[in-house]
């Protein structure tokens, strides 16, 4: 038969200690002494372990009868993080961006005849802002419209090697993206197609200026 002896005093702040680490949130005393042998002593624990962590980088501290280990006050500066949060694109804008990969370069006409709809002033600038779309040249027709395609961040954003990994009908059709009765002949667009002796490039300043508005974030 073994004898089995109450763990001391040093013991007993070792376990408050470790069941105050690894809590979710603050613990009172009385959900510690729950988990310690009956009769343990665990506002002298908790006594002791405040006045050891006094003054270090984390200290014992009490919260609503509740107690808990935190970041030193004056060292609180430490724990800012600074993060860029990312921006969620509009439906609009996901259309558009669509439009863009797969029919550049494009006009805004023709982003417009594609999807049906008028673009909101916003939708562009927001794409061109966040790098994903890029001014390409101006299309040799009357009124020489600016034409749009995809940027590198576009590719880097969708883990794509280059336009070439865009998905194709198949790849579409058993994405559930395009209806499995689709008229015969319909092809998707290349967007690796080379139609440059349509266009001019554009020069350093060339374009239409900034249209931006916050209103892509309402549109449907």
């Amino acid at each position: 038969m073994s004898i089995q002896f109450a763990p001391d005093h040093a013991e007993i702040e070792r376990r408050v200690e470790a069941l105050l680490f690894a809590a979710a949130g603050p613990l009172s005393a009385a959900e510690i002494a729950r988990r310690l042998p009956e009769g343990a002593d665990v506002g002298g624990a908790i006594s002791a372990l405040r006045e050891r962590y006094q003054g270090r980088g984390v200290e014992l501290e009490c919260v609503a009868d509740s107690w808990r280990f935190r970041t030193a006050a004056d060292l609180s500066f430490m724990m800012t993080e600074e993060r860029e949060e990312p921006r969620r694109l509009s439906r609009a804008a996901l259309e558009t961006l669509a439009i863009i990969a797969y029919h550049q370069p494009c006009t805004r006409a023709e982003i417009e005849s594609v999807r049906g709809v008028s673009l909101s002033k916003g939708t562009l600038d927001l794409l061109l802002e966040m790098g994903f779309v890029k001014l390409k040249g101006r299309r040799r027709t009357p009124g020489r419209p600016v034409t749009y395609a995809t940027a590198d961040r576009f590719l880097e954003h969708f883990s794509l090697a280059s336009l070439y990994d865009l998905p194709g009908v198949q790849e579409m059709k058993a994405a559930g993206l395009l209806d499995l009765s689709i008229p015969v002949g319909f092809e998707v667009p290349d967007p690796t197609r080379v139609s440059d002796e349509d266009e001019t490039p554009l020069l350093p300043g060339d374009d239409d200026g900034p249209e931006f508005a916050q209103d892509f974030v309402s549109e449907d």
